[in-house]
C-alpha cells in the first residue's frame, strides 16, 4: 500500500495539494455500491494530512475566475443562505433531522441516546463504571422518556473538570449496527487533544469524496474546533487527518486537472 502524507499550511493548501497528488498516485476503480455505483474514482491507499493553522481564511478553496470552473464548495452551503435551507454546521453540530434521513453528524454528536447496560448503569448510580455527571438539560438531558448526551458539551466539560491531558474524549459517529446501513456515516470519529494550550482535532473518515466533500466537511469541523476550544479557554491548534478511502469521483477528474493545469 502507497500511503500519502501531506503537509499542509491551512485548508485550501491541503486541498490543492491533495487533489494535485491524487492525479498523480491516486489508484482508479469502478463502484460497486452505494451511492454512485457503476461509475469511476480515483483513490488513495491510505491519505493521512497535517494542517498546521486550520483557522486561516478562507476555509474554503477559492478558484481563479479565469479558470472557467467553479469552487467545490459555496459559503453558503457551510454557512446558510442563498439557496440552502440548512447550512452545514446546523447539520454538524445540532440534532435537528429532515424527514428521510437515517441519520446526520449533528445528531450523532449531539444527542446519542443512552441506552442498554449503560442505561441501567446510570440507572444504578454504578459509580465503578459510569461517570459521575447528572442530567442537567444541557450534556444529558431527557426527551420523551429518553436519555441523551451532547457529546460535545460532555468533552467541553470534562476537560474544563478535568484537565487537558485526557485522552478518553473522542466524539464517536460511528455506532457498531451502522455496518447494516446501505451508506453508513463517512465521518466515523473526531478524537481531541489539548496540548501546549491547543485544541488539537485527529479526523477519521472510513470514505472520503476529495472535490467537494473534503473542504465542507473539514471548514464545518474546523468551526466545531474553534467553538469547542473558545468554550473550554484554550486557543484553537491543528487538525490531522486521514483516510482509507479519499477519492476523486470519475465526473471531477476533468475539473481537477483544469484546477491543477494538467492535461
Amino acid at each position: 500500500m502507497n500511503i500519502q502524507n501531506i503537509e499542509a499550511r491551512d485548508l485550501p493548501d491541503l486541498w490543492f495539494q491533495a487533489v494535485y497528488q491524487i492525479i498523480e498516485s491516486g489508484r482508479k476503480f469502478t463502484i460497486d455500491r452505494g451511492s454512485y455505483a457503476g461509475q469511476t474514482r480515483l483513490e488513495y491507499d491510505y491519505f493521512t494530512g497535517h494542517v498546521e493553522f486550520p483557522g486561516t481564511q478562507p476555509l474554503l478553496p477559492d478558484i481563479p475566475p479565469s479558470y472557467g470552473i467553479p469552487n467545490p464548495v459555496e459559503e453558503d452551503y457551510i454557512f446558510g443562505g442563498g439557496d440552502y435551507d440548512r447550512s452545514y454546521v446546523e447539520y454538524l453540530m445540532t440534532p435537528h433531522k429532515e424527514k428521510g434521513e437515517s441519520y446526520t453528524y449533528g445528531s450523532r454528536l449531539t444527542k446519542a441516546p443512552i441506552v442498554g447496560d449503560k442505561l441501567r448503569w446510570w440507572n444504578e448510580n454504578n459509580q465503578e463504571i459510569m461517570s459521575d455527571l447528572s442530567i442537567d438539560g444541557k450534556i444529558v438531558f431527557e426527551e420523551e422518556g429518553a436519555l441523551y448526551i451532547n457529546q460535545i458539551e460532555w468533552v467541553i466539560e470534562t476537560y474544563r473538570k478535568y484537565g487537558e491531558r485526557n485522552n478518553q474524549m473522542v466524539l464517536q459517529v460511528a455506532d457498531p449496527t451502522d455496518i447494516t446501513l446501505l451508506d453508513p456515516p463517512c465521518l466515523r470519529s473526531i478524537d481531541t487533544r489539548i496540548q501546549d494550550g491547543k485544541l488539537h482535532f485527529f479526523v477519521y473518515f472510513r470514505s472520503w469524496d476529495l472535490w467537494g466533500g473534503l473542504p465542507a466537511n473539514l471548514a464545518g469541523i474546523q468551526l466545531l474546533k474553534e467553538y469547542m476550544a473558545g468554550q473550554t479557554g484554550v486557543d484553537d491548534g491543528e487538525m490531522i487527518v486521514e483516510s482509507k478511502g479519499l477519492h476523486l469521483y470519475g465526473y471531477a477528474e476533468e475539473l481537477a486537472k483544469l484546477r491543477c493545469m494538467k492535461k
